[in-house]
């Protein structure tokens, strides 16, 4: 491995408190895209030169779109390093297979979708941190805008939800409590400026943000990652059960997690994975 793949490495295992199957997928991606072009200093690649590898692959999409987010992830950091200035893969779009009856997303889809809010402005570290959680949990839209910061344990990383008499527990994986972090502590007191509001995401004027307004963030996301599956804020709650299910959870465990008092409700993901 080059000095600057460990560096990279290292970079999403410190940093971005990637999983290690994602570090994993990363960085092979990387280095095979550098043997493609018999480079090791990418800074001055164009975005053709991807597209051209990306054609040359007899992989699925769902495969073409992580070594799109893995190459993306790549420059952004080459970026954060001053090495780079413009991200290549970011004018970089691929039509999507046929979709699930379900709107269910590629797991390179979400990859692709979760990066695309990626400036350091308060709007973006909000919607990156928005998406994170609602994929990390698959809780609904509605439960989403109704989150409080009292809800939230970042340093176990669980989310604590209560509807009525239900209560249910969620944990979040690494990269979205960052992401969480990164919104409370650098951009959510600019957005809330009133200190009695307790609900941990508002619109940009510190009040609550509607459905609708959630709908549209989403929506401009998915058409920057160049995602043709129409997708609604359900798509994410979708996602997030079939992926785990496809990991190998127990529909029992997910059954909980999605707050389903009926386990016929959580078995429509199961007959998902199995097509």
């Amino acid at each position: 491995m080059t000095e600057s793949l460990e560096r990279f490495k290292n970079h999403l295992i410190l940093n971005k408190k990637s999983s290690s199957s994602t570090v994993e997928a990363y960085v092979r991606d990387v280095k095979q895209f550098m043997e493609y072009c018999e480079l090791s200093n990418l800074s001055k690649i164009k975005n053709k030169t991807i597209t051209e590898y990306i054609d040359s692959l007899n992989k699925s999409q769902a495969t073409k779109l992580r070594i799109i987010a893995s190459l993306r992830a790549y420059f952004n950091y080459l970026i954060e390093l001053g090495h780079c200035v413009d991200n290549p893969t970011n004018s970089i779009k691929f039509k999507k297979e046929k979709s699930s009856k379900l709107g269910v997303l590629e797991a390179g889809e979400i990859v692709l979708l979760l990066s695309q809010p990626s400036g350091d402005d308060f709007k973006s570290i909000r919607d990156k941190a928005m998406l994170e959680l609602l994929y990390a949990t698959g809780i609904k839209v509605s439960e989403l805008l109704n989150v409080k910061i009292c809800d939230l344990n970042l340093t176990i990383g669980i989310l604590h939800l209560k509807n009525g008499e239900k209560e249910r527990i969620v944990p979040i994986y690494p990269a979205a409590v960052k992401s969480l972090e990164d919104y409370i502590e650098n951009a959510r007191t600019a957005i809330v400026e009133s200190e009695q509001e307790d609900l941990l995401f508002t619109n940009l004027n510190g009040k609550p943000m509607s459905r609708q307004g959630f709908w549209k963030i989403i929506k401009f996301y998915a058409q920057k990652a160049g995602i043709k599956q129409e997708i609604t804020p359900q798509t994410l709650r979708h996602s997030f059960a079939a992926h785990l299910l496809e990991n190998g959870a127990k529909l029992q465990d997910i059954k909980e997690m999605l707050g389903h008092s009926d386990i016929s409700s959580t078995q429509v993901y199961a007959q998902f994975v199995k097509n």
